[in-house]
């Protein structure tokens, strides 16, 4: 990814290959896609995985509204029950978040 003029290029964190747009770095349409998870889930934090989309703010509109449709919204399973699901697979395969 090129570092558009006048930017810096986003930071590559330790054990990854992908480029973290931090919130202090964000943007434009990265900010703005950020701003939008915000809204959407109530919290000010932005977590890493939504954070690996940075470079890609169109695509992460998308994700964050596929995420609320499936993993967030009441179905046949609680979402209480579905952020329990996904927090102890998660702590399975040792991924962070």
């Amino acid at each position: 990814m090129r570092a558009r003029e006048g930017s810096e290029a986003p930071s590559v964190k330790p054990g990854t290959k992908i480029r973290i747009i931090e919130d202090a770095e964000a943007a434009g349409d990265t900010a703005a896609a950020y701003d939008f998870w915000r809204a959407g889930s109530g919290r000010k934090q932005v977590p890493g995985i939504i954070k690996c989309f940075g470079a890609r703010p169109d695509f992460l509109r998308q994700v964050v509204q596929f995420s609320n449709t499936v993993h967030f919204s009441e179905g046949h399973l609680s979402r209480r029950y579905k952020e329990m699901i996904a927090s102890y697979v998660s702590y399975l395969n040792r991924c962070p978040y």
